[in-house]
Formats: C-alpha cells, sequence, structure tokens
C-alpha cells in the first residue's frame, strides 16, 4: 500500500501543510510515503520535498500548465498516476480542497473530509458539528482520496530525508480554466495558519480602529500572527484571510490568545486545538472559558495594554 501526498508549495519551496500531510500518510502506510510536486519550475520545491523524514519518493512534474494550481490541471496530472496508489492525501487547504473532489469524483470514489486521525488504513476520524462530535469513517474503495486537517498531525521533520526524485512530463492545459490575475495581501507578521502565537479580536472591540490600536501592539510584541472572530470580520474591522473559525482558517499554535471573543461554537471549532489559550473577555460565563487554559475576567481595554506594557 503506497501513498501519495500532494505537495503545497510556491515552485521553490514547501508549505508547512505538506509536513503535516506526510505525517498522516506514514500513519496510513503499510508501503511507502510518495510525494507529488506539481508545478513550474519547482525542481527546488521537489528537493526540499525529498529532504522530508518518511518520503521515500518525490515525482516533480513539471509544465507551464502547472504554474498557477489551476485545479483542472492539477487534478489531471495526479489521475494520471492515480492508480499506483492506494491513498491520495491533500492537505485541507484551499488549494487541496478545490483539487481533491475533482480527483474523487474522476476516480468514482467517496472523498473523506478533513480528516484528523487515521486508525487504521481503511477508517478515519473527522470532526462533524463544529467539531462537537468525531465521525469514524470506515472506506472500502480501492483508492482512498482525502483531505487532511493539518492541525490534527504533527509535521514531519523538513530535513533527515532523502528520497529518489522522478521527474515527469506535466499535463497539457486542459483549456477549461485559465488564469487571470492575483491579489496577494502582504503582511510582516506570520501567515496565521503558520503562526505559533496568534491573538485575536473579537467584536467587542467597536471598531477597526480600536481593533488596531489594541490588538496590533500585542501581536507585535509577541511576534504573532493577528486574528479575528467572524463577528469582528463581518464588522469591518478586520479583514477576511484573518478570520479564524470554522469558516475561516484552522489554526493550532503555541499560543493563542483571545481578547473580547465570546467563543461560539464556529469560533472553538477553528482554534481550540491550540497547545495554551488564553482568553480575555468581562463575561465571566462567556463560552471561551470552557476551553480557556487561563481566563481573565476583565475590560480588554484595560487588560491587553497593560499586557503590552508588561512585556516590554
Amino acid at each position: 500500500m503506497t501513498v501519495l501526498v500532494i505537495a503545497e508549495h510556491d515552485h521553490a519551496t514547501l508549505k508547512p501543510a505538506t509536513l503535516n500531510t506526510v505525517t498522516a500518510g506514514i500513519a496510513c502506510a503499510s508501503g511507502d510515503v510518495h510525494v507529488l510536486v506539481a508545478g513550474a519550475n519547482a525542481a527546488e520545491a521537489g528537493k526540499a520535498a525529498a529532504q522530508v523524514a518518511g518520503v521515500a519518493k518525490v515525482i516533480v512534474a513539471d509544465s507551464p500548465s502547472l504554474a498557477e494550481n489551476l485545479a483542472e490541471n492539477v487534478a489531471a496530472q495526479v489521475l494520471a498516476i492515480a492508480k499506483n496508489y492506494s491513498h491520495i492525501l491533500f492537505p485541507a487547504t484551499a488549494n487541496g480542497k478545490n483539487v481533491a473532489p475533482r480527483v474523487a469524483a474522476k476516480l468514482d470514489v467517496a472523498q473523506i473530509s478533513d480528516i484528523t486521525k487515521v486508525d487504521s488504513p481503511d477508517t478515519f476520524e473527522r470532526p462533524i458539528y463544529a467539531g462537537n462530535a468525531i465521525a469514524i469513517v470506515q472506506s472500502s474503495d480501492s483508492i482512498k482520496v482525502a483531505t487532511v486537517r493539518t492541525t490534527g498531525f504533527d509535521a514531519a521533520a523538513a530535513t533527515g530525508g532523502s528520497a529518489a526524485i522522478e521527474t515527469v512530463d506535466g499535463v497539457a492545459d486542459s483549456g477549461k480554466s485559465s488564469f487571470v490575475g492575483r491579489e496577494v495581501t502582504k503582511s510582516e507578521r506570520p501567515e496565521l495558519t503558520a503562526a505559533k502565537i496568534i491573538v485575536s479580536g473579537g467584536r467587542a472591540l467597536g471598531s477597526a480602529e480600536k481593533f488596531t490600536e489594541v490588538m496590533a501592539p500585542l501581536a507585535d510584541k509577541l511576534n504573532a500572527g493577528l486574528g479575528a472572530s467572524r463577528a469582528a470580520v463581518d464588522a469591518g474591522y478586520a479583514p477576511n484571510d484573518w478570520q479564524v473559525g470554522q469558516t475561516g482558517k484552522i489554526v493550532a499554535p503555541q499560543l493563542y490568545i483571545a481578547a473580547g471573543i465570546s467563543g461560539a461554537i464556529q469560533h472553538l471549532a477553528g482554534m481550540k486545538d491550540s497547545k495554551v489559550i488564553v482568553a480575555i473577555n468581562k463575561d465571566e460565563e462567556a463560552p471561551i472559558f470552557s476551553v480557556a487554559d487561563y481566563g481573565l475576567v476583565a475590560d480588554l481595554f484595560t487588560a491587553v495594554p497593560e499586557l503590552v506594557k508588561t512585556l516590554g
């Protein structure tokens, strides 16, 4: 049983989600774990994948048609080699969720979404009802296609491996879609899904100006990613790509500080796997305190500036 992991990369380096997905692949495999790097001029990403501990072989598919990760083209590349594998695993990221259903449909198998644990090669666990229950899913499909919730698996070591690298021709452009443009939000702060510390603010901040005035200094002091609850994003206090939760980004940093966030189910689903959770809220009945390791019942407009001052 050989497992294929679809790498997430920028053609030069691997994205951290790939390392978590490799760990899931190792848990599935009684055989080898292979990694597919589908891109354009992606030799460097292929070399990085070859160094990941536990990877036996890296397949680098190089073609201009794969330069922008268009889902139709990447899916075609996966399908070209799919029959050689018992499992095909994608990170449960925007790209992975875009490609995996196409691959599963073409193979006529059921996709298993958002797995957080591998019980056996054919049995997986995944959260349902916003993480309030865990479903155990068993698949009898000959090829199992799954997306991996990266917070459920530790990252494989990025170095220490010495996998063989095989280069194959990339697929031709499907012609079904074309790349028009990309607007990328640039920030000096760590990206949320990779940050070791995250500071998040909620609707209690009251305005975009207050959000920046109160939360940004704390994030800067801790070199933390800056997040927000859905309520804060919907109110226009923070941009959409800062949203943490079931309908935003799923995160599991070493430290998560939630200020002025009540702790609705959809938010808790996105951050409750954090190693240490600190909650600051003036409502002592707020649900966020049920998952917090440390809780401070206080006005955030007083507590957060004092915390920044204490940090020096």
